[in-house]
């Protein structure tokens, strides 16, 4: 049954693609289980691109669990809403299914199919514009709506997101075993909630053991991005929709890592 499975899923990943020839570079961050900052880590790469000049975009395919629009401020709303993506202080174009609910709290009670069908629609029908860059959030593991990304957007590569602790880690492995079956490159691994400083004595806690980062890096061959910190401040940011206001760097670490003007990811 496991091999079936995995022959049908080598068969799919040679379907033909969805171009949008003014969308230039795409990168989806994902993340083996929830809860390990995926959505902050999205956002900190977008708001970085941005602070650079770059026509930037947010695709929020987290359907179900949608955080996107709560860290850029823009509040939920039905009145007139088409495809039209709405944008941020900054000028970040953001798409979310929380955008279309009446209460920004109310549940998404579909099905996979369903849902998979409405990350495509973002994709294809969204008037994103022209963009340098288009950041997709992934919602956790290796089901639909991962597989329906890779399948059906011309993908520049993935952003892996973990944590400290060996579960973590597990479920990172199965995400780059996901993305090497459908061949879509790896561009980096973002440790989050790597330590705390505190804030008196200035010591680094690792509050859930010690980093791994650059250890799983190093044995699945894929480059190490960025350890981040556990910040009250980024915390409060999130929750008071001011994530523009936050500099983290992540965005110029990874064209540094992976030298994208020069090797097989991003190209001028």
């Amino acid at each position: 049954m496991g091999a079936q499975g995995t022959c049908s899923l080598k068969e799919k990943k040679t379907q033909e693609k969805i171009l949008r020839p003014d969308v230039k570079h795409v990168i989806a961050i994902m993340s083996g289980k929830g809860g390990v900052g995926k959505s902050s880590v999205t956002s900190l790469l977008a708001v970085g691109a941005r602070k650079e000049g770059y026509k930037v975009g947010v695709l929020d395919a987290d359907i179900t669990g949608p955080s996107i629009p709560k860290m850029f401020g823009i509040k939920a709303t039905t009145a007139g809403r088409t495809f039209a993506p709405e944008e941020s202080k900054l000028g970040l174009k953001i798409m979310s299914l929380n955008l279309f609910l009446k209460n920004e709290d109310d549940p998404v009670v579909w099905r996979g199919p369903l849902i998979a069908g409405a990350v495509k629609q973002f994709w294809e029908e969204v008037d994103w514009g022209e963009l340098d860059y288009l950041f997709i959030d992934l919602p956790p593991g290796t089901a639909d709506v991962p597989l329906t990304v890779m399948q059906s957007i011309p993908l520049d590569g993935l952003v892996i997101v973990s944590s400290p602790q060996d579960l973590a880690i597990m479920v990172v492995k199965k995400a780059l075993k996901m993305a090497g079956m459908l061949d879509i490159p790896v561009l980096g691994l973002v440790e989050n909630m790597s330590y705390l400083t505190c804030p008196h004595c200035q010591e680094k806690i690792e509050v859930f053991g010690p980093s791994k980062g650059k250890e799983v890096a190093a044995i699945t061959g894929v480059p190490f991005l960025a350890a981040l910190p556990l910040d009250q401040h980024l915390a409060e940011c999130c929750d008071q929709g001011a994530i523009e206001s936050y500099d983290s760097g992540l965005f110029e670490q990874l064209r540094q890592i992976q030298q994208l003007q020069r090797d097989g990811g991003l190209k001028q």
